[in-house]
C-alpha cells in the first residue's frame, strides 16, 4: 500500500473551490483521502511551495487509430532528430507532430496530464484504436466513436425511429468499447460519396436519404441525452475550413438549446472552433469570426474548445476528407485519403503553419479570441486538436498566451499585420488567471466526461495529481510568462493512480492506465430489433462479419464502464 503525504503546495482544486491555499494532499492506495488515515510516517513529498492540481485532462486529440499510424507513415521527416532509444526501463520514443506510442504518453505525463481522450476512430477500425490505446503508457484513455455518416443510422434517421437509433447507438458504444459519440461534418461524407460533399451547410439535403446534417445532430443529440451517457454530442461542424464558417457554427450551437433543461454538463461540445470560425467569403477576405462565437457560446447550453493553431510544420487528420481534398489542392503536397466502408471517411494532409501568412494569422487570433472572450471558464477548452493545428506539447505556450497580454503583445510583432487588422484579439487586454486555466484544463473536462472521480483533489477521488515549480506568490504569471512556460512543460512531480511517474520531468516509472468505455442501457426489445436488422443489413453493407466487429473486454489492457 503507496502513502504519500503532499506538503508545502499551493492547490488549485477549483471543483472544490480551492484556489492556491497552502494544504497538505494525502493519498493511500491511489485514492485521495482525509491526512488523518495516512499511517504515522506516510513519504512526504514537498512541492515546494509550487503548485498542486489535478491532472491534467486533454477532451480533444488523436493519439491512437489507422488514421495517426498514416500519418507517421506519410510524414517520415518528422522522426529525424527526434529519436531517444529506450534505457531505464523506458521504450523508445519518435516522432514530433505525430509521435509513437510511447513518446505520445511520457510527453503527457511530462506535461502533468493523466486522461486523454481520443477525438474520432470509426466503429469498424475501433479495435486498432484500441490496439495503440492498450500501447500507450501512464495516461488514462477513451474514444469517440464516430456516427455522422453511419448508414445504419442515416436509415433509422430516415424511418424516424428515436427508439431505435438510441438502441444503435447502445449497441455501437458497446460493440467498440467507445466512451461517446463524434459526429463530423455530419452527413459531408454520404454527400462525398455522390459527388456533392464540398462544404455542405446543415440545411443541406443529402441524396437519396432527403435529410440534413441537422436532422442527423438533433437526432444523434436526443439519442444521447436520453441515454443519459457521461458526454454530450462531439460536434465537429460543417464546412470546417471554409471562409465564413462561422455562420454554421453559430447556427450548430444554437442547437444545442434543443435538448433536455437541467443538464449537469452543457448539451454540446462543438470542438476546435479556430477551424470553423472563419469571416469572409474568400481566403483574401478572410476574418475572425471568434467573438461571434463566443457571445454564442455564452447564450447556449454549450461548450467549445479552441484548436489553437501553433506555428510550425504538422500534420492535418480528420474524419472531413472533402476538407482534406480542398487542403491537398492548396498545398500540392502529399495526401492519403480513405472511405471506411459504411460509416465515415478520412483525409490527411502535411502542413506548416507560418507567421508571416496571413490566413494563418488570422486562425492564431480565432481560438485565442474564443477563451479570452467567453466569460465563463467551465464552457472552453485548451486544445491543439492535436496535430492539426499543432502538437501537444504546446500546451503551455498556449496557456501563457492566455494569461499574458504582455506575451501577446512581444508574439505579434512576427506576426502578418494586415491580418492582425481583421481579428479582435489586439484589442483585449483581459489575462486569464491560474485559477481559470486550472478550470479549463482540469476540473472542467472531467465534469464535461461525467467523470467525478477525476479534475479534483478531494477526498475518494482518483490520486492523479501534478506538482509544478511555480510558486505563484513569488513569479507573475501575467508577466514572466517563460517561467509559465517553464514550469507546466515539465511537472516537478506527477502521480497517476497515487504513484509518482514523473519525478523533475523526467519518467521514473512506466505504468498503464484505463481505458474508460461506456455500456448504456436500453429496452432489450429494442436491442433484439436492432440486432435482427443488423443481421439483415451487415451483409449488404460491410466485408467484414458482424462477429469480428464487436470489441471483446479481454481486448482492453485495463477497461472500465462509466455510467
Amino acid at each position: 500500500m503507496t502513502e504519500f503525504l503532499i506538503k508545502n503546495g499551493h492547490v488549485y482544486d477549483p471543483a472544490n473551490g480551492i484556489f492556491g491555499d497552502l494544504m497538505e494532499i494525502a493519498v493511500k492506495d491511489g485514492i485521495i483521502v482525509n491526512p488523518s488515515e495516512l499511517s504515522p510516517n506516510p513519504k512526504v513529498i514537498d512541492a515546494g511551495g509550487g503548485i498542486v492540481a489535478p491532472g491534467g485532462i486533454d477532451i480533444h486529440s488523436h493519439i491512437a487509430g489507422p488514421k495517426v499510424n498514416t500519418g507517421r507513415l506519410i510524414k517520415p521527416e518528422d522522426h529525424i532528430g527526434t529519436c531517444k532509444p529506450a534505457s531505464n526501463g523506458l521504450r523508445s520514443q519518435v516522432g514530433r507532430s505525430v509521435p509513437n506510442v510511447f513518446k505520445i504518453g511520457y510527453g503527457y505525463a511530462i506535461m502533468g496530464y493523466t486522461t486523454v481522450a481520443e477525438a474520432a476512430s470509426p466503429p469498424l477500425e475501433a479495435r486498432h484504436t484500441h490496439e495503440e490505446m492498450n500501447d500507450i503508457p501512464i495516461i488514462d484513455k477513451l474514444t469517440y466513436i464516430i456516427a455522422d455518416s453511419n448508414w445504419l443510422l442515416l436509415d433509422y434517421l430516415v424511418d424516424g425511429r428515436g427508439d431505435l437509433i438510441e438502441a444503435y447507438v447502445a449497441w455501437l458504444l458497446r460493440a467498440t468499447k467507445g466512451y461517446g459519440i463524434k459526429i463530423v461534418d455530419p452527413g459531408a461524407d454520404w454527400a462525398w460519396l455522390h459527388g456533392k460533399g464540398m462544404g455542405i451547410d446543415i440545411d443541406y439535403e443529402l441524396p437519396e436519404y432527403g435529410i440534413s446534417p441537422k436532422d442527423i445532430l438533433l437526432g444523434l443529440g436526443e439519442a444521447v441525452e436520453h441515454l443519459k451517457l457521461p458526454h454530450p454530442i462531439h460536434v465537429h461542424c460543417n464546412r470546417l475550413g471554409y471562409p465564413g464558417n462561422y455562420e454554421t457554427t453559430l447556427k450548430t450551437i444554437e442547437l444545442s438549446n434543443k435538448y433536455s433543461k437541467g443538464l449537469e454538463r452543457p448539451a454540446m461540445h462543438v470542438t476546435h472552433t479556430q477551424f470553423t470560425g472563419y469571416k469572409g467569403d474568400s481566403w483574401i477576405t478572410l476574418g475572425s469570426g471568434g467573438e461571434d462565437i463566443a457571445k454564442e457560446v455564452e447564450r447556449t447550453d454549450s461548450s467549445v474548445d479552441l484548436g489553437q493553431l501553433v506555428f510550425g510544420p504538422t500534420i492535418t487528420m480528420t474524419a472531413d476528407a472533402p476538407f482534406e481534398f480542398v487542403l491537398y489542392h492548396l498545398e500540392r503536397g502529399k495526401w492519403s485519403f480513405a472511405d471506411i466502408e459504411a460509416e465515415t471517411s478520412a483525409g490527411i494532409v502535411p502542413y506548416v503553419y507560418r507567421k508571416r501568412n496571413y490566413v494563418n494569422t488570422v486562425q492564431w487570433c480565432i481560438g485565442l479570441e474564443v477563451a479570452l472572450l467567453v466569460r465563463d471558464p467551465w464552457k472552453v477548452y485548451i486544445t491543439t486538436d492535436h496535430p492539426n493545428a499543432g502538437p501537444f506539447t504546446k500546451y503551455p505556450e498556449i496557456m501563457a498566451l492566455l494569461m499574458s497580454k504582455k506575451m501577446r503583445e512581444d508574439f505579434m510583432k512576427d506576426l502578418n499585420q494586415v491580418a492582425l487588422g481583421r481579428a479582435s484579439l489586439p484589442s483585449i487586454s483581459r489575462e486569464l488567471s491560474l485559477e481559470e486555466i486550472m478550470i479549463m484544463m482540469r476540473a472542467s473536462p472531467a465534469r464535461l466526461l461525467g467523470m467525478k472521480f477525476k479534475g479534483h483533489l478531494g477526498e475518494g477521488a482518483q490520486a492523479d495529481i501534478a506538482i509544478y515549480d511555480l510558486n505563484p506568490e513569488k513569479v507573475d504569471v501575467h508577466h514572466d510568462y517563460e517561467e509559465v512556460i517553464k514550469a507546466f512543460s515539465r511537472a516537478k512531480y506527477t502521480l497517476k493512480d497515487g504513484e509518482i511517474v514523473v519525478k523533475d520531468g523526467e519518467i521514473v516509472r512506466e505504468l498503464y492506465g484505463t481505458t474508460f468505455y461506456t455500456d448504456p442501457k436500453v429496452p432489450e426489445d429494442s436491442i433484439r430489433e436492432v440486432e435482427k436488422g443488423l443481421k439483415e443489413k451487415f451483409p449488404k453493407y460491410y466485408s467484414i462479419s458482424l462477429s469480428n466487429y464487436v470489441i471483446g473486454e479481454d481486448e482492453l489492457r485495463k477497461g472500465r464502464v462509466v455510467s
